[in-house]
C-alpha cells in the first residue's frame, strides 16, 4: 500500500514549477581565511586556505569516468537547484547562499571504523588528486544537467578511514545552521539533512567525492564545501555540505524516506520503470531543452548494474 505525502510537504515545495530559468549574474561568495594544516587524528584542525567559489582548481585531469554529452550552462546549474536548507524554489538558493560561511570547516569521521578523526575540508581534498568528471545528474522531479564536477572517488575517503568489518553501510550528516540556512527555520524537513549509501555502494569508483565544477571551488548552492555525487541515483542522494560521515551496520533512515517513504526509498536508484506516486519516471527533461528523453535505467551508468543483482528493485526502490 502506497502512503500519502506527509501533511506538512506540500506539492509545490516537492514538485517543480515550469518556469524559464532566473538569468542573473553570478554571484560569489568569498570565505573565510584560516590556517593551520592538518595535525593529527582526533584534533579540531582549521583551514589552511582561502577557498572562493570562483576559484579555479589547479591540478585537473579528464576523468575516463566522463560522459561524451553536451554540458548543462554553468549559468542554469548554478541558479536552478534543490537545496531545501536554503529556500523550496529553485531560484532562490543562489541568492540566500552567497553568504554561506565554508571556513572554517571540519568533517568527523566516526561510527565503525579504526580512525577516527576530525579533518579539515582542506586536508580531505588533498587525498587525491582532482579529476573532472562529466557526470549526468537526474532529480527525481524529472529535470536533468549534464555536468563537470571536480573531484576524487569516495572510496579514497573511505578507505582511509578504514572500516570495521561490521560496517555495512556509510551515513552523511549536512550541516544545521539556522542562522545561515534560513530553510532550515521551517519544518519542511526533519533538520539536519542526512543521507546514506550500502558500503559496496560507497566503494563504486562512480561514487564521487565532490569540491568543485566547471574547474572552479564548488559553488555554495551546489553544496560547498564538500559534497557526494551519485550519477545512477536521483539528485536527492548526492548530500550537500557534508559534515559527519558515520560507518555503521545498520542501515540509515534518510531524511526523504522518513519524509516521505511510499515516495523516497533509500536506494532512490534512476529507474524509468519505478514511477513516482505523483508522476512517471520514463522521461526527463535536460536543463534549457524543450523536449523530453527518454530516462535510462541506473541514468546510464549499467557499471553498477551488479551492485543490484538479484534485486528486486521495484520493491527496494
Amino acid at each position: 500500500m502506497r502512503m500519502g505525502k506527509p501533511n506538512h510537504i506540500s506539492s509545490s515545495e516537492i514538485t517543480p514549477r515550469d518556469v524559464y530559468l532566473n538569468r542573473r549574474k553570478f554571484l560569489a561568495a568569498a570565505a573565510v581565511a584560516g590556517a593551520a594544516a592538518f595535525a593529527g587524528i582526533d584534533e579540531l584542525v582549521r583551514p589552511a586556505s582561502l577557498a572562493r567559489a570562483d576559484e579555479k582548481i589547479g591540478g585537473v585531469t579528464k576523468s575516463p569516468f566522463s560522459a561524451n554529452e553536451k554540458i548543462t550552462p554553468v549559468n542554469s546549474v548554478t541558479h536552478y537547484n534543490n537545496y531545501y536548507e536554503f529556500s523550496t524554489e529553485k531560484e532562490g538558493p543562489a541568492e540566500l547562499a552567497k553568504n554561506f560561511r565554508t571556513r572554517p570547516w571540519t568533517v568527523t569521521i566516526d561510527g565503525a571504523v579504526e580512525k577516527k578523526q576530525v579533518l579539515d575540508v582542506d586536508t580531505i581534498i588533498k587525498f587525491a588528486a582532482p579529476e573532472e568528471r562529466i557526470y549526468r545528474h537526474r532529480c527525481v522531479e524529472g529535470w536533468s544537467i549534464v555536468v563537470p564536477w571536480v573531484g576524487f572517488s569516495l572510496n579514497e575517503l573511505v578507505k582511509r578511514a578504514q572500516p570495521l568489518g561490521k560496517a555495512k553501510f556509510v551515513e552523511f550528516t549536512t550541516i544545521y545552521d539556522v542562522k545561515q540556512m534560513p530553510g532550515q527555520r521551517r519544518n519542511v524537513l526533519d533538520w539536519p539533512y542526512v543521507e546514506g549509501l550500502r558500503m559496496d555502494e560507497a566503494m563504486h569508483p562512480l561514487a564521487l567525492l565532490c569540491f568543485g565544477m566547471y574547474g572552479e571551488v564548488l559553488p555554495n548552492q551546489d553544496g560547498a564545501p564538500l559534497r557526494i555525487v551519485l550519477p545512477w541515483k536521483y539528485g536527492f542522494k548526492s548530500a550537500k555540505a557534508i559534515v559527519r560521515i558515520h560507518f555503521t551496520e545498520h542501515q540509515p533512515l534518510n531524511t526523504w524516506n522518513k519524509a516521505a517513504p511510499s515516495e523516497y526509498g533509500f536506494y532512490s536508484n534512476v529507474n524509468p520503470n519505478v514511477d513516482h506516486p505523483r508522476w512517471s519516471q520514463k522521461t526527463e527533461r535536460r536543463l534549457g531543452e524543450f523536449f523530453k528523453r527518454p530516462t535510462l535505467m541506473f541514468n546510464g551508468y549499467d557499471q553498477v548494474a551488479s551492485l543490484y543483482a538479484g534485486m528486486d528493485l521495484k520493491k527496494n526502490f
